[in-house]
This record gives C-alpha cells, structure tokens and sequence, in this order.
C-alpha cells in the first residue's frame, strides 16, 4: 500500500519505493519462469507514474495537439511511438542525478524520479503516419495530422435490362 494515497508524504517513502522497485525487477525473471500472473510492484507503480503524467489534447481543424508537462528532461529521455496504429504511447524516464558529492546530502526530496508513460487512443481521423513531436522548456508537443474527410459518393447508375 502506498502511503501517499492517504496524503502522508516523506522522502523516505520514495527511497523504500525504490528498494521495493528494484527487488520486484530481480524477482520478475523468477516469476517469469515460475508462470505467476501477479502483478508486479514496478507494473503497479508504473500505472500510478503514468495517471500522474498530466496533459492536454486540443482539437485543431486540421490536427490535434497533445501538450504535456516534461520539467527537466532532454527530448533523448522521451519517446514518442504509434502502436496498433491508433495509440500514442509517450514514455520515458527521469533519473536522479549520479553524482554525488562527499558530504552532501538531501534534506528534502520531492522531485519524481522514475518511468513514466501514457497512452492515448487516436480517433478514426487521425493520420497516425503524419506524427510531429517537439521539446521546449520542459513542454512536449505532440502533433497528429487528420486524414482528408472522404469524398462524398456519388450516385452511380445501373443499368436496368430487359429480361
């Protein structure tokens, strides 16, 4: 159970998240082949990163736009991929910095560290080969096309014969 649902929040509990993360990774290569189906921690906490990863979806004329806050990361740490041919996936990672120095430490830490990944479901209108992806000051945006609206059909005649 994570404390943070209940609004008690401390460094200590990312610290213990880690710990439990890296344990859950090791232990999935023995689940892997033992055949458990029990979600793993790192899943669990993977979906609660991905619903904390806030955006918004604008509707142009001729595009929609997804914009989303990515504080701190470099356009390497995202990615931006088509599944299925109709969902979005934008995912990556923020990582602590390595370095440490010798008689320093963290009197506070709030800062999420972690993967993080969200998926969007494209409409029917959307041209998922006409993707255009941008970082700016911390802000991803996401640019998907509309196909053209189809033609409108015209009526087309048969011939009536005589039998």
């Amino acid at each position: 159970m994570d404390p943070r649902l209940f609004g008690i929040d401390h460094p200590i509990f990312n610290t213990l998240h880690q710990i439990i993360d890296y344990a859950a990774a090791a232990a999935a290569d023995d689940k892997s082949s033992s055949g458990g189906d029990a979600p793993s921690q790192t899943f669990v906490h993977d979906a609660k990163a991905m619903a904390a990863t806030p955006a918004d979806v604008k509707e142009y004329p001729n595009s929609y736009v997804f914009v989303i806050d990515m504080p701190g990361l470099n356009s390497g740490d995202i990615k931006v991929q088509i599944e299925d041919d109709n969902v979005l996936t934008i995912s990556g990672e923020r990582k602590r910095e390595a370095e440490e120095k010798e008689g320093v430490k963290y009197v506070r830490m709030e800062r999420r560290v972690g993967k993080f990944m969200r998926k969007f479901v494209l409409r029917e209108n959307a041209n998922p080969e006409k993707i255009s992806a941008s970082c700016r000051d911390g802000v991803l945006t996401v640019t998907v096309e509309k196909l053209p609206p189809p033609e409108a059909k015209k009526p087309r005649t048969i011939e009536v014969k005589i039998a």
